[in-house]
C-alpha cells in the first residue's frame, strides 16, 4: 500500500487552485490520472480532500505506486504499512457518507442517518415537516449531526477494530452535495474528528485500507489517523 500527498507547487498555486474548483466527481476522474489502467480497471484508491485557506491538497491511499499528473502540482508518496498495537490511542479525522440500509415498498436502499434522525423524531411527536416542530425541545441540527454521525461511527467501530472516544468527537462539517450528471449525483458528507482506541490491529488495518461507509470515490472514508503525542 502507498500513502501520497499531493500540494500545489510553489508558485503555481493560482493554477493548481483554478484546477480543482469543480466538485467531487471532478476531483475523483483527475486523480484516476495518478494510476493509468486498462479501461474496466477498479478503482484501487481512495482520496480525501482538504482545503486550508482557501488551497486543496490531497491525502491518497492506494494499491499501486502513484504517477505525477500535472507540473502544478507536487506529489510525494511512501510505503503505507501501519503498525498499530492494542490498547493504542490515536487522534482521527474523517470524511464518511454515514448511511443506513432500510428496505421500503420492496427495496432496500440507503438513507442519510441525519435525515433518519429528523424522521424519527418527526414521528415520535406526530409531526411532517422539521419546520413544524416549534418546541424548545427541538435539537439544532449541529447537535443532532453530532448524535447521530457520532453513534453511527461508534456502531462500526468493534468490526473495524476500535473502540470510540464518545467524548472527544467533534463534527466539524455536515454537506449534501448535488451535481447533474449523467445518474445525478447525490450523497452526504460529514467530517469528523475525536480520538479511539484500536482493539483488534487486523481489522484497524483494513479500515485503513480500505476505507469506512461509502462514496469512496468521490473523497470519502479514508480515515486518518496519527499518534497522540
Amino acid at each position: 500500500m502507498y500513502f501520497s500527498l499531493l500540494t500545489p507547487v510553489e508558485g503555481h498555486e493560482r493554477a493548481a487552485i483554478h484546477q480543482r474548483l469543480a466538485g467531487p466527481y471532478a476531483d475523483h476522474q483527475w486523480l484516476w490520472r495518478l494510476f493509468p489502467a486498462a479501461p474496466g480497471t477498479p478503482r484501487d484508491f481512495m482520496f480525501r480532500r482538504h482545503d486550508h485557506d482557501g488551497v486543496p491538497r490531497y491525502y491518497v491511499v492506494s494499491h499501486r505506486a502513484p504517477t505525477p499528473i500535472d507540473d502544478a502540482w507536487h506529489l510525494q508518496c511512501r510505503d503505507y504499512a501501519p503498525n498499530v498495537e492494542v490498547g493504542e490511542q490515536l487522534q482521527f479525522e474523517l470524511r464518511v457518507n454515514p448511511t443506513v440500509r432500510h428496505a421500503r415498498d420492496g427495496k432496500s436502499k440507503r438513507h442519510d442517518v441525519v435525515i433518519e434522525a429528523k424522521k424519527t423524531l418527526l414521528r415520535e411527536r406526530g409531526l411532517q415537516r422539521w419546520d413544524d416542530w416549534q418546541g424548545d425541545d427541538k435539537p439544532a441540527l449541529q447537535e443532532l449531526v453530532h448524535q447521530a454521525c457520532g453513534a453511527w461511527l461508534a456502531r462500526r467501530g468493534e468490526a473495524l477494530g476500535f473502540e470510540l472516544d464518545a467524548d472527544t468527537v467533534l463534527v466539524e462539517a455536515y454537506e449534501q452535495h448535488r451535481e447533474k450528471r449523467e445518474g445525478s449525483l447525490q450523497f452526504t458528507s460529514v467530517d469528523l474528528r475525536g480520538r479511539l482506541t484500536v482493539t483488534d490491529p487486523q481489522a484497524f488495518n483494513a479500515a485503513l485500507f480500505n476505507g469506512i461507509g461509502h462514496a469512496k470515490a468521490f473523497g470519502c472514508g479514508l480515515l486518518l489517523v496519527r499518534r497522540i503525542g
